[in-house]
C-alpha cells in the first residue's frame, strides 16, 4: 500500500469555501488510487484555508498524471473554489503542484494536471492526450463567440453576469464595491439633493467647484493635482500637454501639410509664431501637429430627457513653441469649411477662444472612451482572452502566460451598459521602454517552451487560437491585419507581448487617469447642449454655461470617471501573480526577472519626475494592473 500527503488549498475571497463533501482520486500512469473522502475533525475547506490529508493506492501509481476532484451536495449546495493541490509521493519523492484556481460548481467532477507548462506535441500519454482534448471540447461549450454589434470584434456569449461561468465573474467582494462605489460617488455629489435642479446649468464656471471638491477627497490618490487641472484648464499650454500626456495620446499627429479641408492660412497664425518664423517653415521643421477628429463627423446626434445633444468634428492645429511649449494656434469646429464655420484663434475673444477648446476637449471625451478606451483595450483583448478560454488548456504555456482574463468579461459587460448612457454625461516616453520590457519577458518565457519555428508551426492547438482570433473574434473587422497563422517565435512573441500590453499598459494610459483630467467639467465635458458656435464674436458666457453639461450631467460624468478610473481596493500590480501557474524553476527566474526590470523602470520614472510641478506618474508599473479588471 502507498500513502500520498496531499494538502488542498481553498480561496481567500469571501463564499470561497464550502461544506460540500469533497473527494479526490490520483490518477497515474500505472492506476489510480482510492477515491477518498478528504475529512479531517473540525471544519474542512474553510476560506485561505491549507488542509493536509492522506490518500492511499493498493497498487503503485508510477508517474501522477492527474488529481481528480470531485464535490457532492451535503444539505445544500455551496459552491467551492481551490487554489491548487499539492501532493507528496510516498518515500519523500519531489513534491507536485498542481494549479487549479477554478469554482466547483454543483456536484461536479474536475481533473487538474500537475503545473509544468506543456504544449501538445509534449504529451504523448493517452491519458493526457484525451484530458486536452476533453478539457477544451468543454470549455468550447461554456465559452461561447457572439456578435454585440456590427462591426466591433466579437465578445462572449453573455447578456449580464449571470450568464457569465463561474470562473469569470467577478469575486463577492469586487462585485460588492463595483455596484456600490458608484452609488456611493452619486450620493457624494449630493445629487439627491440637486435633483430638483436636473436639466437645469449651472450659473457660472465656479458653479462646478461644488461638485469638484466632494470626490476629488475621497480617492485613495490620483496621479497628479487635480486641482491643478481646475486652476490651468484654460492656459494654451495645459491644453497641449494634455494632448501628450492626456487620456488619450495616440490622437495628435505631426503635420507637414495642411488637411485641403482646413481653411486655416498663414496668415491667421502668424501671431502665435516665433520670431523670424512663420507657418510653412515650421511645417517643413515638424514642428506643427495636428489632432483631426474627423470620425466623428457625421455621427447621429443623442437626445437627452427630450433635448438634443451636440457633437462637432473638429480640427486643431498645434505649434511647438520654442518658449511656450506645445500650444493651440487655430481651431475649425467642423469638417467642412465655410462661412458658419470659422477658425478660432488664440487673438480671437477670449470666450470666443475658450469655447472652441472646450468642444475640441468634448471630442476627446467621446474619442478616448469609446475608441482609444472601450474599443481599442477592452474589446480587443476580450477578443484574445475568449480565444484562449476556447483554444488552449490550461496545461498550455501561452494560457499561463496570459490567464489573467477572468475580470474583463465582467468589466466589458458593465462598460457597455455605461457607454449605453454615457453621452449624458507624447505620452511619456517611458510607455515604450514598458513595451520593450514586456516583449523582453514574453520573448524569455516563450524560448523555454518552443525551440524553432517550426514547433510553432506544428502546435495544433496555438494555430486554433489564432484561427479563432482573427476568423471568429476579428470576423467583421476583415482589415484588422491579423492573420489566421503563426509561422515564426517572433510572430508569436510580438502578438503575445501586444497583447499583454494592451491589458496593461495601454489600458492604464486611458483609463486610470481619466477623473483627474476629467473632475473639472469645462476642461473635458462629456455632452454639449447647444450647437457648434458660427459666429466669434457672438459667444457669452451664457451661451458657454448653456452649452456645458447641466447640474445633473455634471454628477454623472464625475461620478462615472471617479467609479472607473479610482484605484481598485484589489489591484494586483503588473508582473505579480496571486495564482501561480507556472511551477517550473525557469519560468519563476523569468517572472523575478520581469519584476526586477519593472522597478528599475519605476525609479526611473520617479527620477525623471522629480523636482515637477506637474508629474506624470499613470504608468507607473507600481500602479497598472496586470490585466483589465474595470
Amino acid at each position: 500500500m502507498e500513502i500520498y500527503t496531499v494538502t488542498v488549498a481553498t480561496g481567500t475571497s469571501e463564499y470561497s469555501g464550502t461544506n460540500n463533501y469533497i473527494f479526490m482520486t490520483l490518477v497515474g500512469e500505472k492506476g489510480e488510487s482510492e477515491r477518498t473522502l478528504l475529512d479531517n475533525p473540525g471544519l474542512d475547506f474553510c476560506r485561505g484555508a491549507v488542509d493536509t490529508y492522506k490518500v492511499t493506492s493498493h497498487l503503485p501509481l508510477g508517474s501522477l498524471l492527474l488529481v481528480r476532484l470531485e464535490k457532492k451536495r451535503y444539505w445544500v449546495e455551496d459552491n467551492w473554489f481551490c487554489r491548487y493541490v499539492t501532493v507528496e509521493p510516498p518515500g519523500g519523492d519531489k513534491v507536485l503542484t498542481f494549479p487549479c484556481y477554478r469554482w466547483l460548481v454543483g456536484d461536479i467532477k474536475v481533473e487538474i494536471r500537475e503545473g509544468i507548462a506543456k504544449t501538445l506535441r509534449d504529451d504523448s500519454l493517452p491519458q493526457l492526450l484525451a484530458h486536452r482534448k476533453t478539457e477544451l471540447q468543454e470549455r468550447q461549450k461554456t465559452y461561447r463567440w457572439s456578435t454585440w454589434a456590427p462591426g466591433i470584434p466579437r465578445c462572449i456569449d453573455a447578456k449580464t453576469e449571470a450568464d457569465l461561468p463561474q470562473d469569470v465573474r467577478f469575486e463577492n467582494e469586487k462585485r460588492s464595491d463595483f455596484e456600490h462605489s458608484l452609488n456611493y460617488a452619486l450620493l457624494e455629489l449630493s445629487l439627491k439633493k440637486l435633483a430638483i435642479r436636473f436639466g437645469k446649468s449651472w450659473n457660472d464656471l465656479d458653479d462646478f467647484k461644488r461638485i469638484f471638491w466632494k470626490l476629488r477627497i475621497y480617492t485613495i490618490y490620483v496621479f497628479f493635482d487635480s486641482e491643478y487641472c481646475m486652476k490651468n484648464w484654460k492656459e494654451d499650454w495645459f491644453f497641449g500637454y494634455q494632448c501628450l500626456n492626456g487620456t488619450n495620446p495616440r490622437m495628435i499627429q505631426r503635420c507637414t501639410k495642411l488637411p485641403k479641408n482646413f481653411s486655416v492660412t498663414a496668415n491667421m497664425v502668424q501671431s502665435s509664431m516665433a520670431p523670424r518664423t512663420n507657418l510653412d517653415k515650421e511645417l517643413q521643421a515638424g514642428n506643427i501637429y495636428l489632432l483631426d477628429y474627423a470620425i466623428m463627423d457625421g455621427i447621429p446626434t443623442n437626445t437627452i430627457n427630450g433635448k438634443p445633444q451636440y457633437i462637432a468634428a473638429p480640427f486643431c492645429l498645434l505649434y511647438q513653441h520654442p518658449d511656450e511649449g506645445l500650444i493651440p494656434i487655430a481651431i475649425q469646429l467642423e469638417q467642412t469649411p465655410g462661412l458658419d464655420t470659422p477658425i478660432f484663434l488664440p487673438k480671437d475673444p477670449p470666450l470666443a477662444w475658450v469655447l472652441a477648446k472646450m468642444w475640441v476637449r468634448h471630442s476627446e471625451f467621446q474619442v478616448f472612451q469609446l475608441l482609444s478606451h472601450l474599443l481599442r483595450t477592452h474589446l480587443v483583448v476580450e477578443v484574445v482572452c475568449v480565444a484562449t478560454l476556447r483554444q488552449l488548456p490550461v496545461v498550455h504555456p501561452i494560457y499561463k502566460v496570459h490567464n489573467h482574463t477572468s475580470h474583463i468579461f465582467r468589466s466589458n459587460l458593465s462598460c457597455i451598459q455605461f457607454w449605453g448612457y454615457k453621452v449624458i454625461v507624447g505620452l511619456h516616453c517611458v510607455i515604450v521602454t514598458r513595451c520593450n520590457s514586456s516583449f523582453s519577458f514574453v520573448s524569455g518565457m516563450l524560448s523555454l517552451y518552443y525551440q524553432s519555428d517550426q514547433d510553432v508551426q506544428e502546435d495544433l492547438e496555438l494555430q486554433a487560437w489564432i484561427r479563432d482570433i482573427s476568423q471568429e473574434g476579428f470576423t467583421d473587422l476583415p482589415n484588422f491585419g491579423l492573420a489566421n497563422k503563426l509561422s515564426t517565435r517572433e510572430e508569436l512573441s510580438t502578438l503575445l507581448a501586444v497583447a499583454i500590453f494592451t491589458s496593461t499598459a495601454q489600458h492604464a494610459a486611458t483609463n486610470n487617469g481619466q477623473f483627474d483630467w476629467c473632475a473639472w467639467i469645462p476642461n473635458t465635458p462629456c455632452t454639449m447642449r447647444q450647437p457648434p458656435p458660427t459666429d466669434k464674436d457672438a459667444v457669452t458666457m451664457e451661451m458657454i454655461m448653456a452649452t456645458l453639461p447641466d447640474v445633473s450631467q455634471s454628477c454623472v460624468q464625475m461620478a462615472i470617471t471617479w467609479h472607473l478610473g479610482r484605484t481598485q481596493p484589489d489591484a494586483i500590480a503588473l508582473g505579480q501573480y496571486t495564482e501561480e501557474h507556472f511551477t517550473e524553476g525557469r519560468a519563476k527566474e523569468l517572472i523575478d526577472k520581469f519584476r526586477t526590470e519593472l522597478k528599475e523602470i519605476e525609479d526611473s520614472i520617479l527620477r525623471q519626475n522629480e523636482g515637477l510641478d506637474l508629474q506624470y506618474l499613470i504608468l507607473l508599473p507600481s500602479r497598472i494592473e496586470n490585466s483589465i479588471t474595470i
